[in-house]
């Protein structure tokens, strides 16, 4: 009867790995079935687009000019430094002031403390939109409309409570004992910070930062509504591909939308792949610290 038993749960849990095996293989494909379509649609001419959009071409009859011709016909080389450097520099200063900030809600209790973290929170629950008319009249008088210092100003106001958020969790949960001996040892309150509890948060800061940097390479409402369409150095990726798919729908150029939606997304899966590890880690450390 035993035995019975154990080969019936045996064949049930291989049922099931089975199944969950099954269940993530459909998965990949649903999720990368979308991209190898683009990316094989950007070697395709438009006619081979048209009358077989899910075949793979020929050999002969790839396109290879649709890339260089997306690259020049809607600037994305320029905009794609643009982008870079608006992300950048607007994800360092996320993960500076939002770290310092996290760091003095969770270790300094103060009567303002749950004040302020509740109005970091709020900023998570009201949609930023809301805020978008007096934004624009704000950022006018500055002077810093059509700017990439405007541009970072927003996304780093924007980005800061999901920082706040995330790190604070993972301060208040480092050891107390290292604050207090380094204390004693005449470490000062700025070193404890940065020598000894913002590397023991490094899986917070890298979550946040890779959470952030995606979120920001693709951002296109705030883009749109404070650069808009000039030529400006402020031009992000999205909005230089908004402007192709315009270009490529009255002159039915649809391989050269495709190559710039490639274009675009190579960095975002760049950095996932090469973060993925510290992201996974840092998501479990914050699930437990939590």
């Amino acid at each position: 009867m035993n035995a019975f038993r154990s080969r019936s749960s045996n064949c049930l849990a291989q049922g099931f790995h089975f199944l969950a095996r099954l269940a993530l293989i459909a998965y990949v494909f649903w999720v990368t079935a979308p991209f190898v379509w683009v990316l094989v649609s950007s070697f395709k001419s438009d006619s081979a687009i048209l009358h077989d959009p899910l075949g793979f071409p020929e050999w002969s009859e790839w396109n290879w000019v649709a890339y260089p011709r997306a690259w020049e016909e809607s600037g994305i080389g320029a905009c794609l430094l643009n982008s870079a450097f608006i992300a950048i520099i607007s994800v360092g200063l996320i993960l500076l002031l939002g770290s310092m900030t996290a760091y003095i809600l969770a270790w300094y209790r103060q009567p303002w403390g749950r004040v302020v973290q509740r109005l970091f929170l709020a900023g998570l629950m009201l949609p930023a939109q809301l805020a978008m008319v007096p934004l624009f009249f704000e950022l006018r008088t500055l002077g810093l409309l059509e700017t990439r210092t405007g541009l970072i100003l927003v996304y780093v106001a924007n980005g800061l409570p999901f920082a706040v958020f995330i790190l604070t969790a993972f301060f208040r949960e480092l050891p107390r004992s290292l604050h207090e001996a380094a204390v004693i040892d005449g470490c000062s309150d700025a070193g404890v910070f940065w020598r000894i509890m913002l590397p023991l948060a490094r899986p917070g800061l890298i979550t946040v930062a890779i959470f952030q940097f995606i979120g920001l390479w693709k951002e296109y409402f705030f883009a749109f509504m404070l650069v808009g369409g000039g030529e400006g150095d402020a031009r992000t990726l999205p909005l230089a591909l908004a402007d192709l798919a315009i270009f490529a729908q009255y002159r039915s150029e649809q391989g050269m939308l495709f190559a710039g939606l490639v274009i675009v997304t190579i960095p975002m899966l760049a950095v996932y792949v090469f973060m993925q590890g510290h992201l996974v880690r840092g998501i479990a450390a914050g699930a437990v610290k939590g």
